[in-house]
């Protein structure tokens, strides 16, 4: 397969660029990366459909990867608790190389093709999860081994990569291709493809959180009020939500600990 990842880069001499030129260019690439996707939806629309149905069946999602690709998976496992109020262990995000890998490579790490099913056996992996490899050049030795193993025990699969046709999708029941070109600086597949990558993770898990009942409205009910910020956003989402004024919206989510509790408890008790 063609890896247009590889591609060299439309721009040439960026030694002799100016800054503004740097950036004017770089911002022209980014800018093409939400069409990239748009083109992507309807295969990004059937992989967050069977997440959903099988995260309401008890299952869970797990993401992997190696370098920026992993770490992406694990940003947004990471924020799936806080923003949701859910268990940590819904949405897990796993690394090629381990946690030590998330600050600092870890040399040939991604090119163990057993390493991935092992590393998922610490969490039980099985039937009801899903699991989605992600890899931008769709061709990570740890990202193919584990979608083919999970494959062989009848886990659900899909995979998020920036090439066409690459072994990662071939080896993905519910693949998702997003096609993002040559990068700026060639090869540099942080940049465009891991916007791209890092854009459609925000949608994947935003619209299975969604699809599992974890927002009301537009808002964050079950959110954890880990810090004055979010308290102050709560109260105000109880405020908007039943009509009391600050303290007493404030006292009601101090009293119930969640948005969600203390706008059911007015309405239960009112």
């Amino acid at each position: 397969m063609e890896r247009v990842t590889e591609r060299d880069s439309k721009y040439n001499d960026l030694e002799q660029m100016s800054v503004a030129e740097l950036l004017h260019n770089i911002n022209n690439e980014d800018k093409s990366v939400a069409l990239t996707i748009e083109k992507a939806l309807p295969e990004l629309e059937k992989l967050v459909a069977i997440t959903a149905e099988k995260m309401k069946a008890g299952g869970r999602l797990f993401y992997i990867g190696a370098g920026t690709s992993g770490r992406l998976g694990i940003v947004d496992a990471s924020e799936i608790p806080p923003t949701y109020g859910v268990p940590f262990d819904w949405v897990i995000g796993i690394i090629a190389g381990g946690d030590g890998a998330i600050r600092k490579a870890v040399e040939f790490a991604e090119d163990d093709t057993e390493q991935a099913w092992k590393d998922l056996q610490k969490y039980q992996i099985n039937d009801k999860d899903v699991l989605v490899g992600l890899a931008a050049s769709g061709t990570t030795p740890y990202v193919i081994g584990g979608l083919q193993a999970a494959n062989k025990h009848h886990v659900t699969t899909g995979c998020i990569v920036c090439n066409a046709g690459s072994p990662v999708a071939a080896a993905a029941q519910y693949p998702v291709e997003v096609v993002t070109g040559p990068e700026f600086v060639t090869g540099s597949t942080r940049m465009k493809a891991g916007t791209a990558q890092k854009m459609a993770l925000n949608m994947l898990s935003t619209s299975v959180m969604i699809l599992l009942g974890r927002v009301q409205g537009n808002k964050m009910v079950d959110m954890q009020l880990s810090n004055n910020k979010l308290i102050d956003r709560g109260t105000k989402m109880v405020m908007q939500a039943t009509g009391l004024n600050e303290p007493i919206a404030a006292g009601l989510l101090e009293k119930y600990g969640s948005v969600r509790k203390a706008i059911d408890h007015h309405f239960q008790t009112s």
